[in-house]
């Protein structure tokens, strides 16, 4: 081949690449799963309200669509960083249960609900380190030991509670549920929390170390070992990291019910989970953001909304909300073959 054929086929090459990394905005856009879940959510919410304007189109359903949601969204929020890093954890919901336990036991002993709060996140951290030290440092199955803490946690609140619903939160109940349950102009507080933690959430993907730390162990655990990525603490961080934010949406939600159970988060890993993979996340690892576990966990519930008010049973969501893991899954391995 002549030294100019070669050159030009050399520059065929590298413009060809060039192009494929530096899509514009527009072609980013139309390439992101969150995007096409958006719209999908536009649709629904449009349809819904032409067909249901005095039921499903009101501010009084639109509050409770996104106070259900928030408590799904601020767990999907950890549950992508764990995905991100190529892991799954299955005990979100067990980690609930124990930490609303957690904050009744110790309201009702009359504590303030400072001190509450501070031990329901105690709960939370040291769950999310049994899993993450287990996981990164004796390098067991990520799902194996999320499994076994689901179980254990679940026992936990159980004892914890002597199998009882704790309904009597002390003299501090009312501030409590006030501050925890309460809304601001109209919206959850609950939804504010969502938001706030979405936005920081997303802000530190982007623009901070430990957010391409994050990218960098999912997408190659190997190679972001050998350029010095500290691999076993990271995913430590993320572990605790969804501990938390399960959590926080359990003190939320005691907030919001006023009372609490140990059965509180039963069947939510599978919400949350699927909240994140249709939003975008790539269970394989490397992929996921913010709004794509905002917006997922957003479609999720007004889907479940709108079939409540379509007079579907509630016993066929777990149909839909499957359907919805499987379909996701299947766009993101055609995504994957397209970029081939």
């Amino acid at each position: 081949m002549p030294p100019e054929a070669a050159s030009a086929s050399a520059s065929v090459a590298i413009s060809d690449i060039v192009g494929i990394k530096e899509r514009t905005p527009l072609q980013r856009m139309l390439a992101s799963q969150a995007f096409w879940v958006t719209v999908a959510l536009a649709i629904v919410v449009g349809l819904m309200s032409s067909a249901y304007p005095s039921a499903f189109g009101t501010g009084e359903n639109f509050y409770n669509i996104t106070r259900n949601f928030s408590f799904i969204g601020i767990m999907a929020l950890g549950m992508t960083a764990v995905i991100i890093t190529g892991g799954i954890d299955l005990s979100v919901g067990s980690i609930m249960g124990v930490v609303g336990i957690t904050v009744g036991v110790i309201m009702h002993a009359g504590y303030h609900w400072i001190f509450a709060v501070a031990g329901g996140l105690g709960a939370g951290l040291v769950c999310g380190l049994f899993n993450g030290v287990l996981i990164t440092y004796v390098g067991l199955s990520p799902f194996v030991v999320t499994l076994g803490t689901l179980s254990i946690a679940r026992s936990v609140a159980v004892v914890m509670s002597q199998n009882k619903m704790i309904y009597q939160f002390g003299p501090y109940a009312d501030e409590f549920f006030r501050i925890f349950g309460g809304q601001v102009f109209g919206i959850a507080n609950s939804m504010w929390v969502l938001v706030i933690m979405a936005i920081c959430f997303a802000l530190g993907l982007r623009f901070t170390v430990w957010g391409r730390h994050l990218f960098a162990v999912g997408g190659n655990e190997h190679a972001a070992q050998l350029t010095g990525v500290p691999v076993n603490r990271v995913k430590l961080q993320a572990y605790v990291f969804s501990a938390l934010c399960a959590a926080v949406a359990s003190i939320l939600i005691l907030g919001w019910q006023g009372s609490a159970i140990n059965a509180l988060g039963i069947g939510y890993e599978l919400r949350v989970i699927a909240s994140t993979v249709i939003g975008g996340a790539n269970l394989m690892g490397g992929e996921g953001g913010a709004f794509g576990a905002f917006i997922g966990a957003a479609l999720i519930e007004v889907i479940r909304n709108s079939l409540l008010m379509a007079g579907v049973d509630s016993n066929y969501q777990g149909i839909f909300v499957g359907g919805f893991i499987i379909l996701a899954v299947l766009l993101e391995r055609l995504r994957g073959r397209k970029r081939e």
